[in-house]
């Protein structure tokens, strides 16, 4: 059969004359059509051509084809309602010589399934093709267009051009910014990166607010230009849309309201802009405005790098500066040194150091006590960050003297409240508590500034104040007690280190004190560690000699089973103590190791 078919020629087949006309232009048929469902024979025969003895039927009668995309209208108005679908599309394809007319017509479709079932895929598993990703996208989609710089500039142009319409939109009535029926000036604005926005502007309105303009724009120039408008082009420019911006406010009666509306990097960019054109009344009126509108944190930077980079000293930038920093203010820190040179020497270093003494004095007398904290803790950071941005220098620009003074002042006010208590007067004992608590926190101070010996040594002498100590309620004495704890933790972590009489004096002015107070501490004070209290205290005393150990400890062994749990827990430091004491005194010296050195020669 093959062998024929090659034999003589196909006869020319119109499509036209087998299809209706309608179906003819969007139906297409491929080899694969309804495969799953016909025999092995008809699908070996279905790539073949068909033979040159199968012509068509004298009088074919045009039947119509179910195109697989489904159109119902035309399938109802051609299909015989005799045959099957699978029969009709079999005929169709027969016709159009695209089978072979010895293949016997496809088996009938159950028709209560829309789509082959799992065992009709595996019986027919060698006939069945299914459509795979590639034959789905077998016709290659359009290329997406590539995003090329130029597309990219044209949005960036229809941007800006938004933009610069939205800017010329907001001009009150009445303005001539951009308007080219009164224009002389066509001025051309193009950025570094090629954006160009056209304006309408007035030459004389240019030359009377900018001299940069009115050197460019002169009178002798104008002259030599023959036609109006006049063309001007600025390139380079940094943003296109605050030049426009800028050339605005030259056409506006009161700038200062009009850049009420802007933001902080707006206006520095205005500034910038203006600086640049020599508009004074521009690079006035956004002085005045960062002189007198709130920033943000972050906007600081900005506005001292550039006004600094301006040099705009004689237009009023200094008063600008004195809101970021007193050393960018040539004029601030005159004054300050004016202030402060009768105190502290003079300079900027005495001016911050009064201000923060004054913020300590201001916690230190507060009168309340949920204030009181919150103010702590921000002073503590501002101290800590001050110190830290100075190079880590100890005490920051806040002197040693001055904090002592305060503490001082605070010691002086607690011996001043207890005399009083103790003498009957009780209107003063709630100052003891306070005074107290005040003195832990400028210890804290004191000790993370790493200049707490002199603290712990005044402490440790104040030994008329321990014997007013056991004079007043412990609750209203047991913040006293805190400070010691603190000195002993200090000490204990190698935060304190002072001489070996001061610390023995500590102990012996405040240990007692310390145990009465120790358990009003632990259910009184929230947050309170105790077992970093104790280990202070157990390291504080092991650095003494051993015999002061021993007085120490064996008084401590019996106050402990006495009290139980109000009194502090230092039984590692007893061990300790124990140990060095008789264990390894009385055992066997070990051998000291042998040092052995050996010698390697290597032969090179």
């Amino acid at each position: 059969m093959a062998a024929s078919s090659r034999s003589r020629p196909l006869p020319k087949l119109s499509p036209s004359h087998l299809v209706p006309h309608d179906l003819a232009s969007s139906w297409c048929c491929t080899p694969h059509l309804n495969a799953g469902h016909a025999p092995s024979s008809s699908h070996s025969h279905s790539s073949s051509p068909a033979r040159a003895g199968a012509a068509p039927d004298p009088d074919p009668v045009p039947v119509p084809m179910d195109p697989p995309p489904q159109p119902p209208a035309s399938s109802s108005s051609y299909a015989p309602p005799s045959y099957p679908s699978s029969y009709t599309k079999f005929n169709s394809a027969l016709n159009a010589g695209l089978l072979n007319p010895m293949s016997p017509p496809p088996l009938p479709l159950d028709k209560t399934r829309s789509s082959p079932t799992l065992f009709d895929m595996m019986a027919n598993e060698q006939d069945y093709h299914p459509r795979t990703a590639a034959s789905v996208h077998s016709i290659p989609a359009p290329p997406q267009p590539h995003p090329l710089q130029p597309a990219r500039s044209m949005d960036r142009q229809v941007l800006l051009q938004d933009r610069i319409a939205e800017l010329i939109g907001s001009c009150s009535p009445g303005n001539q910014f951009n308007d080219a029926d009164s224009s002389d000036v066509r001025l051309t604005l193009t950025s570094r990166d090629g954006l160009s926005v056209t304006l309408c502007v007035h030459r004389h309105i240019l030359v009377a607010h900018s001299r940069f303009f009115a050197a460019k724009l002169s009178d002798r120039w104008s002259k030599q230009q023959r036609t109006l408008p006049h063309i001007v082009e600025i390139s380079d420019c940094d943003d296109v849309e605050v030049y426009a911006e800028t050339l605005r406010l030259m056409y506006c009666k009161d700038l200062r309201r009009r850049l009420m509306r802007e933001d902080v990097n707006k206006v520095l960019g205005i500034l910038k802009v203006s600086a640049a054109i020599v508009f004074d009344a521009g690079v006035l009126s956004c002085l005045e405005y960062l002189e007198a509108a709130p920033w943000a944190e972050d906007d600081d930077e900005k506005v001292a790098a550039l006004l600094t980079q301006l040099h705009l000293e004689n237009s009023g930038a200094g008063e600008v500066l004195k809101r970021v920093s007193l050393e960018l203010a040539p004029s601030a820190l005159v004054e300050e040194a004016e202030v402060g040179g009768s105190c502290n020497g003079g300079g900027n270093a005495g001016g911050g150091e009064e201000v923060l003494l004054r913020l300590l004095q201001v916690v230190l007398e507060g009168k309340d006590e949920k204030a009181r904290r919150e103010m702590k803790g921000l002073v503590s950071k501002m101290l800590r960050e001050n110190s830290t941005s100075r190079g880590g220098a100890i005490g920051g620009d806040l002197r040693k003297e001055s904090l002592y003074s305060a503490c001082n002042g605070c010691l002086s006010l607690l011996r001043e409240h207890f005399a009083k208590v103790v003498g009957g007067d009780q209107s003063e004992v709630a100052q003891i508590a306070r005074q107290a608590d005040n003195l832990h926190w400028m210890l804290d101070i004191l000790v993370e500034r790493q200049i707490a010996e002199e603290f712990l040594r005044t402490w440790a002498t104040q030994t008329e104040l321990a014997e007013m100590h056991g004079k007043v309620p412990a609750i209203h004495r047991y913040e006293v007690s805190r400070v010691t704890a603190r000195l002993f933790v200090g000490v204990g972590k190698g935060q304190i280190l002072v001489s070996k009489e001061a610390r023995c004096q500590l102990l012996s002015t405040w240990l007692d004190p310390f145990y009465e107070d120790f358990g009003w501490m632990r259910r009184a004070c929230k947050g309170l560690d105790r077992h970093l209290i104790e280990d202070g205290l157990a390291n504080t005393i092991l650095t003494l000699p051993l015999p002061m150990q021993q007085e120490i400890l064996l008084a401590w062994f019996n106050r402990f089973l006495n009290s139980g749990e109000d009194c502090p827990n230092i039984q590692r430091g007893f061990e300790v103590w124990w140990r060095r004491a008789f264990w390894k005194r009385n055992a066997e010296p070990e051998q000291q190791p042998r040092l052995r050195i050996t010698a390697i020669c290597e032969n090179s």
